[in-house]
């Protein structure tokens, strides 16, 4: 595994609004993550968390300073590039985002069908291996409503990990979970990023995850700091 940055941010500023109502959200972000970290960035709402995160994940134009996402510098980025990068990106949100209208295997196969180089047969059998790997093998060909949280938070993991992305960002993956099943699907995260050599970050209010991290940074009223870990 290598342990080149994944992301690399300097002096990173951002507003929202113009002229008189434009509005400072982040101040001079540095954050850097390495290949194969899982990094939880806590902190109280509005503090700035989801919006780092979508800059990160090339879901919003990053202004001023540095963003760099596997090499590529994002500030200033025009569509397409951004387009690009967001393929070597799996995404986990808070609401897990399924299709009503499809399996949990056909769900986790449309991240595979953005890549072009996998034949039909390899993305239903990439589907289903990443579907067992997050233990739903018996659940392949349910739909959504048929699923409990956890268990549409599994198919969500598996969406985002089955193209082996280089980085994987979560917004709040067990806020609508209890306590065993957030933990389960957090821990399915760690050990299929290490398996992976992906890094993964986690924006989180659960206090009770945050064990799974190898470091924990924290977002104050848009001022990063880093928390140091008191676990093994």
């Amino acid at each position: 595994m290598n342990n080149k940055p994944v992301i690399e941010i300097q002096n990173l500023d951002h507003y929202f609004g113009k002229g008189e109502l434009r509005k400072q959200i982040l101040f001079q972000i540095n954050l850097t993550l390495k290949s194969g970290d899982v990094v939880i960035l806590k902190g109280p709402s509005g503090s700035g968390k989801t919006t780092l995160l979508t800059l990160m994940g090339g879901l919003r134009s990053a202004q001023t300073g540095s963003l760099k996402v596997l090499g590529q510098e994002i500030v200033g980025a025009k569509k397409n590039q951004l387009v690009k990068i967001r393929r070597n990106i799996g995404y986990i949100f808070q609401s897990h985002n399924l299709l009503e209208c499809l399996t949990a295997r056909q769900n986790v196969q449309m991240s595979l069908e953005l890549h072009p180089q996998y034949s039909r047969a390899e993305i239903k059998q990439k589907s289903i291996e990443m579907l067992q790997a997050v233990g739903l093998s018996d659940r392949l060909n349910y739909y959504p409503q048929n699923l409990s949280g956890g268990q549409k938070q599994r198919v969500a993991i598996a969406r985002a990990l089955v193209s082996h992305p280089q980085l994987v960002l979560a917004d709040e993956p067990t806020a609508s979970l209890d306590s065993k099943s957030g933990h389960d699907v957090v821990n399915i995260m760690q050990k299929l990023a290490k398996e992976q050599g992906c890094t993964i970050l986690i924006v989180t209010h659960d206090n009770r995850i945050l064990d799974v991290a190898d470091r924990i940074v924290e977002l104050e009223d848009g001022h990063l700091k880093e928390t140091l870990l008191t676990m093994n």
